[in-house]
């Protein structure tokens, strides 16, 4: 089970997912805001942003290209739910349970996964940009590191921090995970954190035979053993800035496409 994270080189383009024109059965509509139970309802295009479906039972339901954005959805059950071109951007998904769901070009964007249950999902082309609880069962390192970097270049520091752990707790030699989750740290003024990142992604860029991200670990422990306030001379040598002013195309460089 694997998702696909839409994104560009810079991991900021938002993808707009095109559905054909859908209308919901009213009477299943009805069905749903009385009584928060529609099992196998037909709720495609519906439109239901910010509702309250906290623990409600939507088992079999067709929410293709329905609009959920900021709904409550806490507990519901989506179990073999089509949730296909659906948006769900800033919903609460927390401890929903989802086996059986089909996620395909679904916006997750800032959305809470939080204790999901998920076996046998179709997960392909949804965007997570921004979500948080991402379950790690369905993102690879390299997707949760690209959702990092994309963070983080929005300013979102800690955020990223929190992907990149991900990143690192399923593949704890991903170098270039611990090198941008240094760098974010260091943003944080987290000098400590930083140079312990820096330090174990030097000697895996060492251990992996990767010279640039070798010289880039290097760059930056030397700027994090200078003192605030003060200029390192100029050896010759690449320095931590030298490399800060390309961060992004830095940070790609560790995603292997």
């Amino acid at each position: 089970m694997k998702i696909h994270i839409l994104a560009t080189a810079l991991f900021l383009t938002t993808v707009s997912i095109t559905t054909t024109a859908q209308a919901a059965n009213s009477e299943h509509l009805k069905q749903l805001l009385a009584t928060k139970n529609c099992q196998n309802c037909d709720l495609s295009g519906a439109g239901l942003v910010m509702a309250d479906l906290q623990g409600a039972d939507l088992s079999g339901a067709n929410f293709a290209g329905a609009n959920l954005s900021r709904a409550n959805l806490t507990g519901a059950d989506l179990r073999g739910a089509n949730l296909s071109g659906a948006s769900l951007f800033g919903a609460n998904l927390n401890y929903a349970k989802l086996s059986g769901a089909t996620i395909v070009g679904t916006d997750l964007r800032n959305a809470y996964l939080y204790g999901i249950e998920l076996t046998d999902v179709t997960v392909n082309g949804a965007n997570l940009q921004g979500a948080s609880g991402i379950p790690s069962q369905i993102a690879t390192p390299e997707e949760f590191y690209t959702l990092g970097v994309t963070s983080a270049e929005k300013g979102n520091k800690q955020q990223a921090i929190d992907y990149f752990n991900q990143a690192i707790s399923i593949k704890p030699d991903y170098a270039g995970a611990f090198l941008a989750r240094g760098i974010a740290r260091y943003q944080l003024f987290d000098r400590e954190g930083a140079f312990q990142d820096a330090q174990a992604a030097e000697k895996l860029f060492t251990t992996q035979n990767n010279q640039n991200g070798f010289q880039t670990a290097q760059a930056f422990i030397v700027e994090l053993k200078t003192p605030p306030g003060e200029t390192k001379i100029n050896t010759g040598k690449p320095s931590f800035f030298d490399f800060v002013s390309g961060l992004t195309s830095v940070l790609l460089q560790f995603l292997p496409f």
